[in-house]
């Protein structure tokens, strides 16, 4: 797939070349929706305003190659403005780890958690929301670092360190600097000296 030739075409009023450059990541806009809105229904609503905006607004996209981050931002700021006007949208610093949607554990849905999902997001609920959003964006939602700035309206240099910061904290969680090297080792102040010699 072309990405610039598609969206130069998208600008031109094509709509099929719009709707194949959205259809063709709809997972993760989805995904990217839900994390934010956390039920299917009104990940639904957030994902066809963005395809409106996107459809007015593409003419001012001026660089093709960052359709994607620029999409994904319009997507997260239209979930930001959502929830707020329905006074769900807690501020970062009083947020909660949520609980999934029941709709989420369901068989029926494709975007289910599976285990390891479940397991990430007990272990960032012990972040503070700052880093939690950061490190969401990046690992789980493979999110480039500017897109990240530009969503969360931090530089570069702050969301590097935020999730610097929450990683040395999962860290510490699951077992400190306990963890294999890049030869396999284990390494860890305590794991050598703590280890019975035969």
């Amino acid at each position: 797939m072309n990405i610039s030739r598609l969206v130069r075409a998208a600008q031109r009023g094509n709509k099929e070349a719009l709707l194949e450059l959205i259809l063709a990541e709809q997972d993760a806009y989805y995904r990217l929706a839900y994390s934010y809105m956390r039920n299917e229904h009104d990940a639904m609503d957030v994902m066809e305003d963005m395809i409106v905006t996107l459809y007015e607004k593409l003419a001012q996209l001026k660089k093709s190659e960052a359709f994607y981050s620029w999409s994904k931002t319009i997507l997260v700021n239209r979930c930001k403005t959502v929830l707020r006007n329905q006074n769900r949208f807690v501020p970062l610093e009083e947020d909660e780890a949520p609980e999934p949607a029941m709709e989420a554990w369901t068989a029926d849905n494709p975007y289910r958690y599976t285990e390891s999902e479940m397991d990430l997001s007990v272990l960032l609920a012990h972040l503070n929301p700052r880093q939690r959003e950061a490190i969401e964006l990046r690992y789980v939602h493979d999110l480039p670092y500017q897109t990240i700035a530009d969503i969360t309206e931090a530089p570069v240099g702050t969301i590097k360190s935020r999730i610097s910061q929450g990683i040395q904290k999962l860290k510490a969680m699951i077992g400190g600097d306990r963890y294999e090297n890049d030869r396999g080792e284990i390494a860890g102040a305590s794991a050598d000296h703590d280890a019975v010699r035969t």
